[in-house]
């Protein structure tokens, strides 16, 4: 494994897991978090959202929102990190088939703070040390199986507490500076 990649960005996730750690059914189905997320009150994902100027998402994620009603992006410059997805697969986005080149559009397209989501883009940005905070909600139920968030990591990812913040209706928000 090579070293981080030096980056003149900041990357950050947001994101809610199952209490066992899934983001999503083994189907990628989301009910089990929408249907108890009514009563969860202010997360911070609009202050969140309004820092951050690119999104990172594998091809799985940006495949889930295609069933959203709305683009839940706004006008904001996504990436997908895919090397099976057509480069001219969607206007909103740009397909980037791997790390290196990921880093390359986002230095190119002055990228400051970046909203990394999916667990396997997740995983890997982490990997490769381009992730620096860590947000995560934990929804009060266990799945048993579906879609981790984090996978096989090369190394120990050393962490800093920041926050935890109970929400609503059971849910706990916590916040981490990746440190090492």
């Amino acid at each position: 494994m090579n070293p981080p990649t030096p980056a003149p960005f900041t990357g950050a996730v947001f994101i809610a897991t199952s209490l066992d750690g899934f983001i999503a059914r083994p189907d990628g189905d989301l009910r089990w978090l929408t249907e108890r997320g009514e009563d969860i009150g202010e997360t911070g994902y609009d202050e969140f959202i309004a820092g951050v100027d690119h999104l990172v998402v594998g091809r799985g994620t940006y495949e889930k929102t295609l069933s959203f009603d709305e683009w839940p992006y706004g006008g904001r410059q996504v990436l997908v990190l895919s090397s099976r997805l057509e480069a001219e697969a969607d206007p909103r986005v740009q397909v980037v088939p791997d790390l290196d080149a990921l880093v390359a559009a986002l230095t190119d397209s002055g990228a400051r703070r970046v909203y990394v989501d999916g667990g396997r883009t997740v995983t890997s940005m982490l990997a490769a040390g381009l992730v620096h905070e860590l947000t995560i909600t934990t929804a009060p139920v266990l799945l048993g199986e579906g879609l981790p968030l984090f996978g096989h990591l090369p190394r120990d990812v050393a962490l800093e507490h920041r926050t935890t913040t109970v929400l609503g209706a059971g849910f706990v928000q916590s916040t981490y500076a990746v440190v090492g």
